[in-house]
């Protein structure tokens, strides 16, 4: 998802005014007669004094106090939280229908809109996860980036994949995953829905049933064994939704039974 039209304009109208401002400030660039000229300049030259405003957020406060391009109280009001930002090595991890999905230090998870272009069209699910250098920004309650994005051509084992989908699970199931920087309109968290019905009772009478089965066969002994992780996958998301320390444990079994499977199936298509 990205911003409307409307908004991604207004986005960038401020932004890149205050970057004009503070090339003006700190002589980056030659003078820049307007915001408007400020905006064909080049994404390398543009990065300079982006930098430069992360590196002293101060200038925000000058920027706002000045007000040059004559900005209605909203619009200041729009800047002046751009204090808040996040400048951060984030990993893109997943795009979703209201968001992407970014994580960043401590294994934070942030939904990020994308401006007049979404996310996935600049980063492609297929070159998931992708580590990028990005400042994050509060806009009318969602997060946005500040409209540059620098990539690193870095390619992630198995390990580094499990981690991420670790700390976005976790924060998905706990309803962590912050989609805004403006506390003021953060909303109070739903309470946890209570399941009613437990199902415990047959798993375990099914979990009994499975202990007794004695296979003949490596690929009976291979099937039986994956039926039984999978029932005690199932005993545990009954029994322990929201630790996901046990579930991604009882994940792995099932995972691990799986994969002894296919090696027998392997081998009797061999012979």
């Amino acid at each position: 998802m990205n911003l409307s039209p409307e908004d991604a304009k207004l986005f960038f109208d401020l932004m890149w005014g205050l970057q004009r401002y503070v090339n003006q400030q700190r002589g980056i660039l030659k003078d820049i007669p307007s915001p408007e000229e400020y905006a064909k300049l080049p994404t390398e030259k543009k990065l300079k004094v982006r930098d430069a405003l992360w590196k002293s957020p101060d200038l925000i406060d000058a920027y706002v106090e000045a007000n040059p391009e004559a900005l209605s109280s909203e619009e200041v009001e729009i800047v002046r939280t751009w204090r808040r930002s996040i400048k951060d090595n984030f990993f893109i991890f997943r795009h979703l229908k209201k968001y992407s999905i970014f994580i960043g230090n401590k294994d934070q998870v942030y939904g990020v809109l994308g401006l007049f272009d979404s996310l996935e069209e600049i980063v492609p699910t297929y070159a998931l996860p992708r580590m990028v250098d990005a400042v994050l920004l509060p806009f009318k309650g969602w997060i946005v980036y500040d409209g540059l994005l620098q990539g690193y051509s870095i390619s992630f084992g198995g390990g580094i994949r499990s981690n991420l989908n670790h700390a976005y699970m976790t924060a998905k199931q706990k309803e962590r995953i912050i989609t805004t920087l403006e506390p003021e309109t953060s909303q109070t968290k739903p309470a946890i829905r209570k399941i009613s019905k437990t199902w415990l009772p047959q798993l375990e009478e099914i979990a009994l049933s499975a202990s007794k089965l004695k296979g003949e066969t490596a690929l009976q002994n291979a099937a039986f064994t994956l039926l039984r992780a999978s029932i005690e996958m199932a005993k545990c998301a009954e029994n322990a939704p929201g630790d996901l320390d046990v579930l991604f444990a009882g994940e792995r079994k099932v995972r691990k039974a799986m994969t002894r499977l296919s090696k027998v199936l392997d081998i009797e298509i061999e012979d």
